[in-house]
């Protein structure tokens, strides 16, 4: 048996294999829950109604999709062009760490002028954070998984030697934590009351806008040509190199504007447990959605509804939230396999 490249691919078959991968790795979860004990519509069930059930819970969803839906924009647009950013948690840290300084008090601005201008700020960090493997793989080959992947074990113990150092609040009790921020450096809420922040809304801004970027724009079809064969681009003309750096500056403060949005709209501060991944998650939810940013909405929807039900069915029904990081870790493997199934498909010899 050998595979065979699929010249145009039907709508069927592109849209099938993504298909079934979401509905096998219901069915495994199903029969997870199962060996735990527990009834297996009874518990996804639960999740759903845990994560979309009532306003508070679907409140909490969008809530933790807003920094899954930079990250994964972050991640399918360096992986469009086939630069493999898999540091998005350090560009993330970098973005919170911009807010942080800025926002407790360095600069007393009004909201108007100080939020745009941690924005901003934000994304240089963390485009300056990526730039550094872009150059090494473009000057000198070096791979860019292992540089990205190393930078964020060392961002992340440089951000914990400032919040032990010079940014730790001195009213924080001895906790390493960053100073709180001042009102004017704080994203307002969407709805009076509840947790859900502008954040969220400018998510879905910046996935509209990377799609424009992608599907309308020169650069975007540069990057698109990188990723689909760098040296046929080459030969046409594009420049291989700056395409890369400028996908990387775009990437990079894509990922800290998920840092801006922890900090500035929900957190408050910087601490070090500020993510518990979701650099990392960022990856699956840029496959899940095929790298495409309006997909990467309803991906990134899709993974923070998991964990949010999963906390909520976990209290229920006794079975351990672990269920969760098998349910995606299952998706990832069926969607890689599923994605090759759409290019490819299988021949008898």
């Amino acid at each position: 048996m050998r595979l065979e490249p699929v010249a145009n691919p039907t709508a069927l078959r592109t849209l099938a294999p993504p298909a079934l991968a979401i509905a096998a790795t219901v069915v495994i979860a199903s029969l997870l829950a199962m060996l735990a004990g527990a009834n297996p519509f009874s518990v996804l069930g639960l999740i759903l109604k845990g994560a979309f059930g009532s306003k508070f819970a679907l409140l909490e969803t969008l809530n933790r999709a807003t920094p899954l839906i930079f990250t994964g924009l972050a991640v399918a647009v360096a992986f469009r062009a086939r630069l493999w950013n898999i540091g998005a948690e350090a560009q993330l840290y970098a973005g919170a760490l911009v807010v942080a300084i800025l926002g407790a008090g360095l600069l007393d601005w009004p909201a108007i002028l100080l939020l745009p201008t941690m924005a901003i700020l934000a994304m240089v960090a963390g485009a300056i954070l990526l730039l550094i493997p872009a150059l090494l793989k473009v000057r000198l080959g070096v791979d860019e998984v292992v540089t990205t992947l190393l930078i964020n074990f060392i961002f992340l113990l440089f951000v914990s030697m400032l919040l032990e150092g010079p940014l730790k609040d001195p009213m924080g009790m001895g906790w390493p934590k960053s100073a709180r921020l001042i009102d004017e450096a704080r994203l307002p809420r969407l709805i009076e009351g509840l947790r859900l922040h502008w954040g969220f809304g400018l998510a879905l801004i910046s996935a509209v806008i990377v799609w424009v970027i992608g599907t309308r724009t020169t650069l975007g079809y540069e990057m698109r040509a990188v990723g689909l064969n760098r040296n046929a681009a080459e030969f046409a003309g594009i420049p291989v190199g700056r395409v890369l750096i400028k996908t990387a500056l775009l990437s990079g403060g894509l990922a800290a504007l998920a840092g801006f949005s922890e900090v500035a709209g929900l957190k408050g501060n910087l601490t070090l447990d500020l993510s518990p991944g979701f650099g990392y998650t960022g990856i699956i939810v840029a496959m899940l959605a095929l790298l495409n940013p309006l997909g990467v909405v309803a991906a990134a929807l899709f993974v923070a509804g998991i964990f949010v039900g999963a906390d909520s069915m976990s209290r229920a029904v006794g079975v351990p939230t672990y269920l969760a990081d098998i349910m995606l870790a299952t998706a990832l493997l069926l969607m890689v396999v599923a994605i090759l199934l759409t290019r490819f498909r299988v021949v008898r010899e």
